[in-house]
């Protein structure tokens, strides 16, 4: 299966083709199959979204999942615990040793 993604242009985020617009939620897209370089084409030329382009994707029964983990980091958030990570605001911030 194939899903089309891309940032939107106005606000910079994430999102996915859903056969007539674009979601923020990876659930919402649909497989393009291999029509995807038309609605590419179309859409670059509509600019609603910065470099949009096709990916592999698999259905699960949450939806569509990115298969490349690039594109599962894209759709899914980080890999990390956000409440683990250091923040702006944190006086340890810029102290890391190296």
């Amino acid at each position: 299966m194939k899903i089309l993604t891309g940032n939107d242009l106005k606000t910079g985020d994430v999102t996915w083709w859903t056969g007539s617009d674009w979601s923020r939620h990876v659930e919402d897209a649909v497989d393009v199959g291999e029509n995807f370089e038309a609605i590419l084409h179309e859409e670059e030329a509509a600019r609603r979204v910065n470099v949009p382009y096709a990916i592999e994707a698999e259905m699960t029964e949450d939806g569509p999942r990115p298969a490349h983990i690039k594109d599962r980091v894209r759709a899914l958030g980080p890999t990390v615990r956000p409440d683990l990570t250091l923040k702006p605001a944190d006086p340890e911030a810029g102290n890391w040793v190296i």
